[in-house]
């Protein structure tokens, strides 16, 4: 079933680009890398090693039935993936969508807009990616360092995409309460919440549910216990407002999309949840 459809994976990263992804065996990351896999569901813990080359990573996506894979990069204090090295592994390869990723934080916030311009115009990635619960301090989402970016995407039309869920330091910035006020502030804003703010799975449902600039990429974590709430809601109200995504290197792309399709969402849902509203998203139709 899963080759014969049409799917965007929202968040998937070569395990070769860092070692917080794996790239490494016998390092502590490679480790954490199997521990979080394990955590989440795969079946094999050490699958990722296939993308420890570009070529390798490409054909996991084809052979796993994904038609599109948006490959995210990092920009925070302690993991920076340049924007530039987003575009070259992707730009190659039909399968392959970069998106690109700021951090006022660590740059300034007159560096960060001259790069969202950048990043979109010149290296033609496709959102923007920031991780306030990961700066240094870490802060909420609607940090006032913040809201620039969320400016400068709506006026672009680009979307941003904000990183959330069990594994950011501090657990309070996983509170999906900053996600409905940037909602409120920015209405043109199309607002992509990684991980979904698992574990407040009830609580992002409801400030998507009152906020349709609000989009919910559970990834890994929709297969976690509590999560049937974003099935649940996919096939009531939040059917425009859910996406699919691996977040390979930690979970397995294949079974990913296997246990994706058995979750229980209806018929008429699913080609909005796995490919429609990531065209919309990424403006790709």
């Amino acid at each position: 079933m899963s080759s014969t459809r049409k799917i965007i994976d929202l968040r998937s990263r070569p395990s070769f680009l860092h070692d917080f992804y794996g790239a490494t065996p016998g390092t502590k990351e490679y480790e954490v890398a199997k521990w979080l896999n394990r955590r989440v569901g795969s079946k094999h813990d050490e699958h990722f090693v296939r993308s420890h080359t570009l070529e390798g990573f490409v054909a996991e996506v084809r052979e796993s039935g994904i038609t599109t894979a948006v490959v995210v990069g990092r920009d925070t204090p302690s993991l920076s993936i340049s924007n530039d090295r987003i575009k070259e592994i992707t730009a190659p390869h039909k399968e392959l969508i970069g998106k690109a990723s700021v951090d006022p934080q660590t740059h300034g916030i007159k560096a960060v807009l001259a790069e969202i311009e950048r990043a979109t115009k010149q290296l033609g990635l496709r959102g923007i990616n920031v991780e306030p619960g990961f700066g240094n301090p870490a802060v909420p989402a609607d940090d006032p360092q913040f809201l620039p970016v969320y400016d400068a995407c709506a006026q672009l039309g680009l979307p941003v995409f904000i990183m959330s869920g069990p594994t950011t330091p501090n657990f309070e910035h996983t509170d999906p309460a900053p996600i409905g006020r940037i909602a409120r502030q920015f209405p043109n804003l199309n607002i992509v919440v990684y991980h979904g703010c698992y574990p407040y799975v009830n609580e992002i449902i409801g400030v998507a549910f009152r906020y349709e600039n609000v989009n919910l990429v559970p990834d890994m974590y929709i297969f976690q216990p509590g999560s049937n709430l974003y099935v649940e809601a996919a096939n009531t109200f939040l059917r425009d407002q859910l996406l699919f995504a691996t977040s390979y290197p930690f979970r397995a792309m294949r079974q990913t999309v296997d246990d994706f399709l058995n979750l229980g969402f209806n018929e008429e849902v699913l080609d909005k949840v796995l490919y429609q509203n990531a065209e919309r998203v990424l403006n790709l139709s």
